[in-house]
């Protein structure tokens, strides 16, 4: 199983995990992951990794039909500005190639940055660490097993 998986397990998180077939020529993953598994797309959340202008890289989860904020994600971080970070050193960061990075069982943990619409959610969806693989749990599981604050960084 993917090192998402195997922490969730190690905490003892209740959690579902749900796959589907990942077609290879696909490069809008988490839309493809909400059309296969028949969920609304605002409750699959994407994890992006960007880089800050102190050099630091973070972690955003955002509901997949959004954009990423980069000047919120930035505030939010304690830094002047953002830019989304190469998908290769993001595979390097992760452990995890793009499509498939989860917010959990990273390599090493980075500051995690969760969307504030996530508040009132009973469950979300977000990558399970590999493409056509998913988990749905709570936010509250999400952010204390990855140190997530949340912060208002969708735009729509």
């Amino acid at each position: 199983m993917t090192p998402a998986v195997t922490a969730l397990e190690k905490a003892g998180v209740t959690f579902r995990l749900d796959s589907y077939d990942h077609d290879p020529r696909t490069t809008a993953y988490g839309e493809e992951a909400a059309r296969a598994l028949g969920l609304p797309a605002d409750e699959v959340y994407k994890t992006l990794l960007a880089r800050l202008d102190d050099g630091r890289l973070v972690v955003a989860i955002v509901p997949v039909p959004c954009q990423l904020d980069l000047k919120a994600l930035a505030r939010a971080a304690g830094a002047r500005k953002a830019s989304l970070a190469d998908p290769a050193e993001a595979e390097r960061a992760t452990g995890y190639v793009v499509g498939g990075i989860s917010p959990l069982g990273q390599r090493k943990r980075l500051p995690t940055f969760l969307d504030e619409s996530v508040r009132g959610r009973e469950a979300i969806h977000v990558s399970a660490g590999r493409r056509g693989l998913e988990l749905c749990l709570s936010p509250s599981d999400l952010a204390r097993l990855t140190g997530a604050r949340e912060a208002p960084l969708a735009r729509r």
